[in-house]
């Protein structure tokens, strides 16, 4: 893992007298799994935004597999996956039809369409039911059917912001594991946001916790367990450098929003 894949350098945006992420500046390599930690309103959002081409830096650069997210988002934007907090699959159609239309959005050549889907629903064990309503599904096949969407073009880095917030431990398990799965066969670089510091802990390779929209801290779990003197836990890790209790933060806005995917995902 030792190419470079996002390279964030002074990256930031503000709104107004308001700085969301203020001067961002680390690097994640190719097949890494990189966790970004923060509460509600720390910048992490607006971080994947800008690194997705969603929302324009306000000063600074990143390159995503190489490309300017300022200059070149066309390129950027077939080189990643998105997979949003809010849901983003259409309940009125079937599991195909979904992924027909990203394929389609994708540009995936029209003779790969049908085999891509195929292979998308196999690989996140969809097959059974991808003649389905979506409507049916429960919220772990949806986030699945998500992930199958982001992958139909094949990315190189894959964005996921909550990608199990609202979702039983059982659903959250088989979601990883097809992630996990994901990177080890196609060598796919997972960058991802979670309010779950067990998901951080047992499965990132590193970790950055954003605080005030910088990064306070960033290594491998054992480094930032180490890092202050002793051995903590993640949750004691997330308090010092974060300067709060992960799940004490956030505006009603955040709080609605979470509750609205968790809802329609249940």
């Amino acid at each position: 893992m030792s190419d470079i894949v996002l390279d964030l350098q002074s990256l930031t945006r503000r709104f107004g007298p308001f700085t969301a992420v203020d001067a961002l500046t680390f690097c994640v390599n190719a097949g890494e799994v990189f966790g970004l930690l923060g509460s509600n309103g720390a910048g992490k959002t607006t971080t994947i935004k800008m690194l997705t081409t969603l929302l324009p830096p306000t000063s600074g650069e990143a390159l995503v597999a190489g490309f300017s997210v300022t200059t070149q988002a066309v390129d950027v934007r077939r080189a990643i996956g998105y997979v949003p907090q809010a849901v983003s699959v259409d309940g009125s159609l079937t599991g195909y039809e979904n992924l027909l239309i990203f394929s389609k959005l994708y540009d995936v050549p029209r003779r790969e369409q049908r085999s891509r889907i195929e292979e998308a629903l196999e690989f996140m064990g969809l097959t059974a039911v991808g003649g389905r309503l979506v409507g049916q599904y429960s919220g772990g096949m949806v986030r699945r059917l998500e992930i199958a969407q982001s992958i139909l073009h094949r990315p190189r880095v894959l964005f996921l912001d909550e990608p199990t917030v609202g979702l039983d431990p059982i659903a959250r398990d088989a979601v990883w594991k097809h992630l996990i799965e994901l990177r080890a066969n196609y060598g796919t670089t997972l960058l991802f946001t979670t309010h779950y510091l067990e998901e951080a802990d047992s499965l990132c390779d590193r970790i950055g916790i954003m605080h005030l929209g910088k990064i306070a801290a960033i290594g491998t779990c054992e480094q930032l367990k180490m890092s202050f003197g002793g051995h903590h836990s993640l949750d004691e890790v997330f308090v010092h450098y974060a300067g709060t209790a992960l799940d004490s933060g956030g505006t009603l806005h955040d709080i609605s929003a979470e509750r609205e995917t968790a809802e329609r995902l249940g």
